[in-house]
């Protein structure tokens, strides 16, 4: 079963920088469980069919110009019908300022309202972003994560194989850390993934034979970055005689996260590589084949061409 996620309401209030009007006896322990938000428009006319009462709802100049065309009891059965049903939250929106009646009717049913000079459009983006990261699905994958030219560079395999390390030496050129032996990884949507470290070991990396070090005092707060997109795994490994790796890269792999696949190397390892470099290559690299440009495949196809024109 998977294991579902939720917000607390002052946390989406105080993210989205909203104004507090009337705040609900329970504020603190009102939970946000669904990312979509509502625009009470049929519910003001009165119709409740398919009506979600877990959702946050939006009052913007629409719905209040609506409200006002109403004659004065009508105006307060309906407001009253929506405010009723213990919803989370109001938010009115484009700088609507809820009047006597709303705020009357909030407070006999103590139900918490905020305001916002934010555009309605604007501020449905916005609630789709916070609540989205926030409930995202997630898991924590052992590993060091880094952006490397604003690529995100996810590397994974055994433990002393040189991920800390090769994550110092990216850091001293220019790179970023995200997170050092844990990752979480949240799926925002249905193709991306964010990478993060969490909150107890933020910043630190820990160095074989020094211990932990803080990252952002060593090295600078231009060294370290909160969260980024997961672009690429790298699977390090150990490099033996034995070992087969794909020599041109025309294999195309892919590890399944949380449902997402995301493209995969895999980079032998063995004394006198230098790793940050590869990994720099890998970065750019990759970004080249997202914006449609293969390497290995434009050269076996240079290759095959020869040979079909006998220029071999």
């Amino acid at each position: 079963m998977e294991q579902t996620y939720s917000m607390k309401l002052s946390e989406l209030v105080t993210s989205l920088k909203l104004e507090m009007v009337y705040r609900a006896s329970n504020y603190d322990a009102i939970r946000i469980r669904e990312i979509n938000y509502n625009r009470p428009g049929l519910q003001l006319t009165g119709f409740f069919d398919y009506f979600t009462t877990s959702r946050v709802q939006l009052i913007g100049r629409m719905e209040n110009a609506y409200l006002t065309s109403l004659n004065p009891v009508v105006r307060e059965e309906r407001i009253r019908a929506l405010v009723s049903t213990k919803i989370p939250a109001l938010i009115f929106c484009h700088e609507v300022e809820p009047d006597e009646l709303w705020i009357r009717l909030a407070k006999e049913y103590d139900v918490t309202v905020v305001k916002t000079e934010t555009d309605t459009q604007e501020m449905v983006r916005s609630i789709i972003e916070v609540l989205s990261a926030a409930m995202a699905p997630r898991i924590t994958r052992h590993g060091v994560f880094v952006e490397v030219y604003g690529e995100g560079l996810l590397l994974v395999g055994e433990a002393g194989i040189g991920k800390s390390e090769a994550a110092v030496e990216l850091i001293k050129r220019g790179h970023r850390l995200v997170a050092d032996d844990a990752v979480e990884i949240r799926r925002v949507d249905s193709h991306t993934l964010i990478g993060s470290a969490p909150e107890l070991i933020r910043y630190y990396l820990e160095l074989r034979g020094i211990g932990i070090i803080d990252v952002r005092r060593i090295f600078g707060s231009g060294a370290v970055k909160y969260n980024e997109e997961i672009d690429l795994v790298v699977q390090l490994e150990t490099w033996t005689k034995e070992s087969s790796f794909d020599r041109l890269g025309l294999t195309t792999q892919t590890m399944n996260i949380l449902g997402v696949e995301v493209p995969l190397i895999t980079i032998p390892i063995k004394p006198g590589r230098n790793l940050a470099v590869i990994l720099e290559v890998a970065a750019m690299n990759n970004r080249q084949k997202k914006m449609g440009h293969n390497s290995a495949l434009e050269f076996t196809e240079q290759v095959d061409r020869r040979m079909e024109e006998g220029r071999f």
